[in-house]
């Protein structure tokens, strides 16, 4: 049997030829991942901005960068985590991935979970939420740092990273200490 590196490959490059919606036409690049292969910890987010889709890779922008920060800051390493996108292509001007367009791009990613097995799968923001959580009355406020069971894999989401760009306080309650606080509810879950 192949290592899920060499099959992550193998898929990538599928990806990269990837006509299955709109987005192909206006792509740079196809964000596929970014991370560990045998990572406990998946990060789900919505989409590749205009950073990621120059690069190909996921969360690399403004707000990844401050993702980043907090992952690092709570003690994650290189090996812990592992970041892909509900669709692997640049939604023209940032907007929302469409419904159709996630569906048309979702067993990529569908894959990768399955090949990555992760102990814990984070939803980062609502529109990672809308895909795994069919609750249309939840919302990322109320769902984030709670556990949620779906076949078997546990799933988190946590307030998306450009959310924390427009809240700077790191008080008790802001945006920001309760993204610090799930991460590091998170990291100690997997160790």
């Amino acid at each position: 049997m192949e290592d899920n590196k060499i099959q992550l490959e193998k898929l990538r490059q599928k990806a990269q030829k990837c006509t299955n919606c709109i987005l192909c036409q206006t792509r740079n690049k196809v964000v596929f991942s970014d991370g560990c292969e045998t990572a406990p910890v998946m990060f789900i987010g919505e989409a590749p901005g205009q950073n990621e889709d120059n690069t190909g890779i996921p969360f690399i922008g403004r707000a990844g960068q401050l993702f980043r920060k907090y992952l690092f800051e709570t003690g994650y390493g290189n090996n812990d985590f592992y970041i892909a996108n509900t669709v692997k292509c640049r939604p023209p001007k940032n907007r929302k991935p469409a419904p159709k367009e996630k569906e048309s791009c979702r067993h990529f990613l569908d894959e990768q979970i399955k090949l990555i097995n992760p102990k814990i799968i984070v939803l980062v923001g609502s529109c990672a939420l809308e895909s795994f959580i069919k609750d249309k009355k939840l919302t990322i406020t109320k769902a984030r740092g709670k556990i949620f069971e779906i076949d078997n894999k546990k799933f988190i989401p946590i307030f998306h990273p450009s959310y924390l760009l427009r809240y700077h306080s790191i008080l008790e309650g802001s945006p920001r200490y309760y993204f610090k606080k799930d991460l590091e509810m998170i990291k100690e879950m997997v160790t």
